[in-house]
């Protein structure tokens, strides 16, 4: 089977040019650059003219819900999301139920995904306080790394005990993936709220509760550690302007960071403003925080103090959504509208076509060591999307994917429009036409002991 994507702009390793991909199989075969289609015989040809091509872009943070939560989602549900959205790869989470902690629960997840997965897939395997002797044990090539809560978030998967964290960060040989807040500084600050404002304190008060301080503290606590011991750390959803302090400038071509931050898309898009305008749609850990918080996070982009750009996509039911500060739930669904969201940030100057590819798909490649993919390179999977820009559109609810049914972004215009997705050469969205059979594959990663 040879696939011939003609005509687009393509996008690959800082450079954008007018060419054509062909695709042979599940791979790429080749490359050509210029407005000359290539002569052969293929049994597809799409005219991609107009259209900008991109390799398929790697979710390194999500929540798909499953084992255990699957009235909000499922590996199914959200995976035919990510596909609708350009995402072809997603790492989920361990906070499930049961959690991501042990070795037949990670056995478990891989073997749901088999079964029904429309993107290509991996899992966290998750750190406790008791669990730690587990790490050495885990087949690197299968798990991108070991995600750890240092402050408590959905799941209570916290990890308190400091010379836990010191075996995990002295051991572990794959990257740590970490939530940062200070536990102690939010349930103080929770105390206060609840004091002033009774039970369940308005949502308003969400950036003071899990406060700009509980995650500088926690993050320089993470960083620190990792300088000590000498650990692969990644940070995950940096959030304020203090904590990209932390984190030295990448510039393309140098050795990779041990250290590196990664930036969630609600914290690119959302400010505290927005509590008062969709009220608990836009709660999620750690909260979204000031108008200068998000400029900060939004010029790091290009800086190189961020490295790579995830969705944290965590699906709730809309009633789950009501309430205050410590009642509503945290999280939202965002992997269906993770590319056209930073496709918005292209238009308003803040970022490069180019700058959003290393972010979205060179550099979780890079960091998580996957082999054949977030490239477009011959021989790699063909994990291809294409996007057009074109007249401003409206999002609704009705658009959604994700099985929760909503979207905080409701409302909002975007110009742009994913409108083809390859999956391992398997043309699985073609504008509004969507392929249910096709099925994703479990992600390989270079060995790392």
């Amino acid at each position: 089977m040879r696939t011939l994507l003609s005509g687009a702009t393509i996008v690959n390793e800082g450079r954008s040019f007018v060419g054509h991909l062909v695709i042979k199989d599940d791979c790429i075969e080749k490359i050509y650059e210029g407005t000359n289609a290539p002569c052969g015989i293929y049994d597809v040809c799409v005219d991609a003219s107009g259209c900008f091509l991109l390799p398929g872009v790697i979710d390194s943070h999500v929540h798909f819900r499953e084992p255990g939560l699957t009235a909000k989602a499922d590996i199914l549900s959200e995976s035919r999301a990510a596909a609708w959205g350009g995402v072809t790869t997603f790492f989920d989470m361990p906070n499930t139920i049961p959690q991501t902690t042990t070795l037949k629960a990670l056995e478990d997840k891989f073997k749901t995904a088999e079964r029904g997965c429309h993107v290509n897939y991996s899992f966290f395997f998750g750190a406790t306080n008791d669990n730690i002797d587990l790490v050495s044990q885990i087949d690197q090539r299968r798990v991108p790394g070991i995600k750890v809560f240092l402050g408590a978030s959905t799941g209570n998967m916290l990890v308190d005990r400091r010379e836990t964290l010191i075996r995990l960060f002295r051991n572990a040989s794959m990257p740590i993936v970490a939530h940062c807040e200070d536990n102690g500084e939010i349930n103080r600050q929770m105390e206060i709220a609840i004091s002033r404002y009774g039970d369940d304190p308005p949502v308003e008060l969400h950036p003071l509760v899990r406060s700009a301080k509980a995650c500088i503290d926690s993050s320089t606590f993470a960083v620190n550690l990792a300088r000590e011991t000498g650990a692969r750390l990644h940070v995950a959803h940096v959030s304020t302007q203090q904590e990209l302090s932390l984190f030295q400038s990448y510039k393309e071509g140098d050795e990779l960071p041990r250290i590196t931050a990664e930036v969630a898309l609600p914290h690119l898009l959302f400010t505290k403003a927005d509590y008062c305008l969709r009220g608990a749609l836009v709660k999620c850990n750690p909260a979204v925080k000031t108008e200068e918080d998000r400029k900060a996070l939004r010029q790091a982009l290009s800086d190189g103090r961020l490295f790579t750009v995830a969705t944290d996509h965590a699906p709730h039911l809309r009633n789950e959504k009501v309430g205050g500060c410590r009642k509503a739930a945290s999280g939202m669904p965002m992997v269906q509208f993770s590319l056209i969201g930073m496709l918005r940030l292209v238009d308003d100057g803040w970022i490069s076509m180019e700058r959003l590819v290393q972010l979205m798909c060179h550099h979780p490649a890079m960091l998580f060591e996957i082999q054949g993919r977030g490239f477009l390179r011959p021989g790699y999977k063909a994990d291809v999307v294409l996007v057009r820009r074109g007249e401003p559109w409206t999002l609704t609810n009705e658009m959604v994917k994700s099985k929760c049914g909503w979207t905080p972004l409701e409302g909002e215009r975007f110009n742009w429009r994913v409108v083809h997705t390859f999956c391992n050469g398997r043309h699985i969205l073609d504008h509004d036409c969507f392929d249910d059979s096709v099925q994703g594959e479990e992600v390989r990663f270079r060995d790392k002991k």
